[in-house]
């Protein structure tokens, strides 16, 4: 665990995102337009909706590729023998490398957070904080299904460009292709909601992005006809499927990698 956060921090693409994310957040929050129009820190409120954005773009592309080059990395380089010769089983080994790479992409996200938040706070006081952390969760959990995804990723090629490609691959499909994708399609093909809202819950960037604007605004009705369905379908309850269907597209992507990585081992 203690080697992928030093690995990370010598990882110069992490370094870029972690340097990226923490100006554009800091940006955001001082470029925000007040409510006269005029340029000025914009509080937790407005700062929140404006991040949620910049989120579903940087915080899947941050796990995909940290976790795309864990394995495929070490087997690329003849290192991943030595370690599975140690007196460990492969399943820990693949977890010791995924909570610390887990760490280490909490750390940079929290960096970019924490640095916004002082902004904010400093110029225009901590009105709906709770907003703001309640997103800083959301994104982490974000970071946490992506980077699940890159292991599994990792797990099933032999080389880090391969495995980097594929990664770009999925980040494209899952940040812009979704969007685009479901809006031509919902509209060619005359979709009904619950189609689009079923399309919508197997892409997690989409899921986040829900379970954001509900906890921030408490309604749906900026997503469209997908949005409002969920909301008057599930109610109460809606925010807690979301958070379940999360969780489970962390916990899925890792435990294929953990079934698999035994099996294939170092090649």
């Amino acid at each position: 665990m203690g080697k992928e956060i030093q690995d990370s921090r010598r990882n110069r693409w992490f370094l870029l995102f972690t340097v990226v994310f923490t100006g554009l957040a800091l940006g955001l929050s001082v470029l925000g337009f007040s409510g006269l129009g005029t340029f000025g820190v914009a509080g937790f409120g407005r700062t929140v909706a404006s991040l949620i954005n910049l989120v579903v773009l940087i915080a899947p592309l941050m796990g995909l590729l940290l976790g795309a080059i864990s394995i495929s990395g070490e087997r690329e380089r003849g290192s991943l023998l030595p370690i599975l010769a140690q007196p460990v089983t492969p399943t820990e080994v693949l977890l010791g490398k995924f909570f610390g790479t887990a760490a280490a992409l909490a750390a940079a996200i929290l960096f970019g957070f924490g640095l916004s938040g002082f902004v904010i706070a400093w110029q225009g006081g901590f009105a709906q904080l709770e907003d703001y952390l309640m997103l800083v969760g959301l994104t982490l959990l974000l970071g946490l299904v992506h980077l699940s995804i890159g292991f599994c990723v990792s797990v099933l090629t032999s080389k880090s460009a391969t495995a980097l490609s594929l990664a770009l691959i999925l980040w494209l499909s899952i940040v812009f292709l979704s969007d685009l994708g479901l809006i031509g399609t919902a509209i060619v093909l005359k979709l009904s909601p619950e189609i689009l809202l079923a399309a919508v819950l197997l892409n997690p960037a989409q899921v986040f992005k829900l379970a954001a604007m509900q906890m921030i605004q408490g309604n749906l009705e900026l997503l469209g006809a997908a949005g409002r369905y969920a909301a008057d379908v599930m109610g109460a309850l809606l925010l807690p499927v979301l958070m379940i269907f999360l969780v489970f597209w962390l916990l899925i992507p890792l435990g294929i990698a953990i079934y698999i990585f035994p099996r294939r081992g170092v090649q």
